[in-house]
């Protein structure tokens, strides 16, 4: 706002001027073009003599006030319509919600006492659902496409409510820590992580579309609000439901989702959710087999309705069933099922029982017979969205994938691999010192000569962090995809080029150059902090000698988080390759230490880098156990067991772990 305010003054008193100025010219030079009604004599002469001196003067007179009124009545009307289109943005500022406030709550708690942490108990970490603002600049009616309003997002494959779209999100952080949780520091030098691969685009297209709104400042008011009152959990269905219509399908795989994704959170045991394998088929065509073979966490699938229904019975709790039909021997045990009270029934098609729903392809819903009667808006998804979203409820449950331990080995960190590292790394002529230095490790920052640069766009940091992490370069798609996930590169492409263009006139155009269809930063010309902690974790990776000057050198040069305080959703994969090189320097400099209380303390100071880690706290235990803590070995266990608790995951057991190098 401190940036707009004198463009929009300025243009405030250009309006004033326009309004103002010109009439007193005209009054001043011409008079009123019209100084009453002409007479009969004055037209008779105006008849026989048109083109006199005064005709003419008169002419130009009316003819330039008439400019000054179509100038004046176009600068006004344009102001009207900001005014108005400012009052329906305000109309629609929304509040936080209770788990918004709650989150900021826990965040700012966290921040005030995560001073006071004590050494063997690091602070665990707040985990956001959302992330920061997004682009200031008014959103294009192309993005306004995938964006939603606060009762839901809109993306290429359907219209998630935000209740849900949030448990997206929440599932795929859970999918990050439990990464964390499972990984092992090296062993010894190998491949690349393999478990590093990035979530989907839907994923990705979800958490932007949730960030977009909840932070974006859109005066234009190119998004429309959304009519329908949202269904998020599935407290809007009926005991039973028939979902018929263009959407019934789409509708069904909207309640399979929302219904999985709930069981994630449920502390008090989740709602199984039981469907037959016709209705599942339906629903996910042949990814259907993929899912039947593999296993989704928290669903059960059955031959027939009949199969279901005794499945059921035998379930506690309340269960989701989910059929493609009501076939008439079955019929009767449902709806003595549905008298319980412990069954929820949603068929794909018409049934007998219960009410019947129109489904509209955007998932708004009316009685079968009162269409005129606007009912909930359900979650809509297609067949690639909702095989995108069952996948990462896979990766929540996924079995553990261990390598082989090799505990006569000494860990050795992972060394990178990209060209401009290897340069870094292996350079012994003196550079030219660069005049651009951009920090990403911890808050990103930019120092220009010395001199803090601000760079206020959300997509203009996205793009520089995207180049700073990949130096070898990125074209203009990887750019787009990365940065507006989930919407057609084309439509974006203009966007992309207005931001790369503000950021070489924010850091100079000698540090971003565009070649071979590759935009890249100038090693010459600009220091990234990130690429220091890698070519330092090359060179302790090569070393013959002074390993742990080396390993210490990595741990000197993290300082903090890969672009902390942001969590676009392309960042999880390098933010989490980059937490792994200083952890794997840690476990290196503790397995090497002769000293077992110097060893501990390079293992707790590695957890507090990584809160999570299994094999860390593992390690760190038997240090506690072999200076003879044991009270402290287990208390530091108990108090990792509730962090884990805490996040939605289950501790691994001891035996499962990587022996420790002693």
């Amino acid at each position: 706002m401190a940036v707009k305010w004198p463009r929009r003054l300025a243009a405030l008193l250009a309006l004033l001027l326009l309004l103002v100025v010109p009439p007193l010219l005209l009054l001043r030079i011409a008079g009123w073009p019209i100084a009453g009604m002409p007479s009969g004599q004055q037209m008779q002469e105006w008849v026989a003599h048109p083109l006199t001196e005064g005709t003419l003067t008169a002419g130009l007179t009316l003819l330039a006030w008439l400019i000054w009124l179509f100038v004046a009545y176009t600068a006004i009307a344009a102001a009207a319509r900001r005014v108005r289109s400012g009052a329906r943005w305000l109309r629609r500022l929304p509040l936080p919600t209770p788990l918004q406030a709650t989150a900021t709550s826990v965040a700012g708690a966290a921040a005030l006492g995560a001073g006071h942490a004590a050494v063997a108990q690091p602070a665990e970490p707040v985990v956001p659902v959302t992330a920061s603002a997004v682009d200031g600049s008014p959103i294009s009616p192309d993005i306004a496409n995938t964006v939603g309003v606060e009762e839901g997002v809109t993306i290429a494959g359907g219209w998630l409510p935000r209740e849900t779209a949030e448990q997206v999100a929440a599932a795929s952080v859970l999918v990050w820590l439990r990464r964390r949780r499972d990984y092992q520091p090296m062993t010894r030098s190998g491949p690349p992580h393999h478990d590093l691969a990035p979530l989907s685009t839907t994923v990705a297209a979800v958490r932007a579309a949730l960030d977009v709104t909840t932070h974006a400042d859109d005066p234009a008011g190119h998004s429309s609000p959304v009519k329908a009152r949202a269904a998020g959990p599935l407290t809007v269905l009926p005991t039973a439901v028939a979902l018929t219509g263009p959407g019934a399908l789409h509708a069904g795989r909207g309640v399979l989702v929302t219904a999985l994704l709930a069981a994630l959170r449920q502390p008090t045991g989740p709602t199984p959710t039981v469907i037959t394998r016709v209705a599942l088929t339906k629903l996910l065509g042949p990814a259907a087999a993929v899912a039947l073979q593999q296993g989704i966490p928290g669903l059960q699938t059955t031959a027939s309705l009949e199969d279901a229904l005794t499945l059921a019975s035998g379930t506690a709790g309340k269960v989701l069933l989910i059929s493609e039909t009501v076939p008439a021997p079955a019929g009767s045990r449902l709806a003595a099922a549905l008298d319980t009270g412990t069954l929820t029934a949603v068929v794909l098609g018409t049934s007998p029982l219960g009410a019947a729903w129109h489904v509209d392809v955007q998932g708004h819903t009316s009685e079968v017979g009162r269409s005129h009667e606007s009912g909930a808006r359900l979650c809509v998804l297609d067949q690639v969205a909702t095989t995108d979203l069952l996948a990462v409820l896979t990766l929540t449950r996924a079995p553990l994938q261990r390598q082989p331990a090799d505990a006569t080995a000494v860990p050795r960190p992972r060394p990178p691999v990209d060209p401009v590292t290897l340069a870094a790394a292996t350079a012994e002529v003196a550079k030219p010192t660069p005049s651009v230095h951009l920090r990403i490790l911890g808050k990103p920052a930019v120092l220009a000569d010395g001199r803090p640069v601000a760079v206020r766009r959300s997509a203009a940091w996205q793009g520089l962090i995207l180049l700073a992490v990949h130096p070898e370069g990125l074209g203009a798609r990887q750019l787009t995809e990365a940065i507006w996930p989930g919407i057609p590169a084309h439509t974006v492409t203009g966007r992309l080029y207005t931001t790369l263009s503000d950021l070489r006139r924010t850091i100079g155009a000698a540090a971003v150059h565009h070649r071979d269809d590759r935009y890249r930063l100038d090693p010459d010309h600009v220091d990234v902090d990130l690429w220091r902690l890698r070519a330092a974790a090359h060179r302790a990776a090569t070393a013959l000698t002074d390993h742990t000057g080396a390993w210490q050198k990595v741990i000197d040069a993290y300082t903090g988080d890969l672009a902390t305080g942001h969590t676009w959703a392309w960042l999880d994969p390098p933010r989490e390759a980059t937490r792994r090189l200083v952890i794997d320097a840690y476990a290196a400099a503790a397995a090497a230490q002769s000293e077992p209380q110097r060893a501990l303390e390079l293992l707790e100071a590695a957890l507090r880098v990584d809160p999570y880690n299994a094999h860390l706290h593992h390690r760190a235990a038997d240090a506690l156990t072999a200076l003879g803590d044991h009270s402290g070995a287990a208390q530091l266990l108990h108090r990792y067991t509730h962090r884990l608790a805490d996040a939605g995951l289950a501790p691994i057991p001891l035996g499962q772990t990587t022996p420790s190098s002693r």
